[in-house]
């Protein structure tokens, strides 16, 4: 069975960083895409960031030049480098593999 592990989350200032991870067990990580998503109440979750199995990234628009995605295929696990980060970036953050995600990790941006 497919299982997603984030941590990292946690409580930071404003222009601040965090680095989430993801780590996914019970499948061939190296072969598929992965997406960092984000929540905050009442609101769907949105898409942030999505790496392809070959390495390839993108961002969503509000966060580019702040956050960069990575993955590790050695170690199953991929990453959300967060830099900079602004208030409007808080939100329970989580990652989707297949059609599976991860519990979520919070992060608060405040000061």
């Amino acid at each position: 069975q497919v299982q997603l592990v984030e941590s990292g989350g946690g409580l930071v200032q404003p222009g601040g960083s965090l680095r989430l991870s993801c780590v996914v067990s019970g499948s061939n990580f190296a072969l598929y895409s992965l997406g960092w998503y984000r929540q905050t109440p009442g609101n769907e979750r949105e898409l942030v960031a999505a790496i392809t199995s070959s390495g390839k990234s993108n961002v969503q628009e509000a966060v580019v030049g702040r956050f960069t995605i990575s993955r590790d295929n050695a170690k199953s696990t991929s990453y959300l480098e967060m830099n900079t980060l602004k208030p409007e970036d808080t939100a329970v953050y989580y990652c989707r593999f297949l059609n599976y995600w991860g519990q979520g990790t919070q992060v608060t941006v405040s000061s």
